[in-house]
């Protein structure tokens, strides 16, 4: 009787637990209302083979074939439609877009737990096909990251060296440490915190290590331009800081964006102008 009461109570705490790790993933999924044709950017809808078998929604906008290929990648809970100032700001500049939903994200196929892990393999996925595309000629490829996205960016450089440049936009360092945050912000223990990371890690085989950028970026050949609002709430500046000092210092730099938050720094007036500049010069468009 007793085994019976033990096996009872582990199963409601795994259904407790369970569901607290679905609450943490929940956000409303949303699909894109606006595309490039609003702006009269030529663009084509393509679908990018994922990891899991399933598939990427994305756009491709193309320049010319023997330029380079700027990857695009949103953040948490938003979809490829966020990248429509990026799209429209580059787009001049003569590289190649692909701009895509991660998956369980827009129009891509769902996954339980989306992480900076399964970004990242997203991220891969688009880079292998931009590499076995005949849409292009060049192999040249950079990945632009926003908030999670960004993360996403620097794990791919550390674990892929076809990937030149990286612009990241409020990259988390280490998914442990965001999630920390949101844990203070609602009064939980640390220690509850602290058995949840080693739960899930158990029961969905998340490794935060392995995912953690700041653990990849060390790895990373490319060059990386760090950018962060000193004001961010959401992914604080001292993650941003801590990526910096983990990089490498010849091939990665921290811009800080006075009076910005998380998702307002393209709104600075240097803003374009510094990212344009350091694209001239670690991922050149042939003239």
């Amino acid at each position: 009787m007793i085994l019976i009461w033990i096996l009872a109570i582990i199963v409601l705490l795994i259904i407790a637990l369970d569901q607290l790790v679905e609450r943490m993933y929940r956000y409303e999924k949303k699909t894109s209302q606006i595309t490039p044709q609003k702006y009269d950017i030529p663009f084509d809808e393509i679908h990018i083979p994922a990891k899991d078998g399933g598939q990427l929604h994305g756009w491709w906008i193309p320049s010319k074939a023997d330029a380079p290929t700027l990857i695009l990648i949103h953040g948490w809970g938003r979809n490829l439609s966020r990248t429509i100032n990026y799209i429209r700001a580059l787009h001049p500049l003569g590289y190649n877009l692909l701009a895509f939903d991660a998956r369980n994200h827009g129009e891509s196929s769902p996954i339980s737990h989306p992480t900076v892990g399964t970004f990242s393999e997203d991220a891969l996925a688009a880079v292998d096909f931009i590499s076995q595309s005949d849409l292009v000629s060049s192999r040249e490829i950079g990945i632009i990251g926003l908030s999670i996205g960004g993360g996403a960016a620097i794990n791919t450089a550390g674990w892929d060296n076809r990937v030149k440049s990286v612009v990241t936009i409020g990259a988390l360092s280490h998914p442990k440490d965001v999630m920390n945050l949101e844990f203070q912000k609602r009064n939980i223990p640390a220690f509850i915190a602290s058995f949840l990371f080693g739960y899930m890690k158990l029961r969905f085989g998340i490794n935060f290590e392995k995912i953690a950028p700041i653990n990849n970026i060390p790895h990373a050949d490319a060059h990386i331009l760090l950018i962060h609002g000193e004001q961010d709430e959401t992914i604080p500046l001292a993650q941003g800081q801590a990526l910096d000092a983990a990089g490498n210092a010849e091939k990665s730099q921290l811009w800080v964006v006075p009076g910005k938050g998380h998702s307002d720094c393209d709104s600075h007036p240097q803003f374009w102008e510094k990212v344009g500049a350091f694209l001239q010069i670690t991922l050149p468009v042939p003239k």
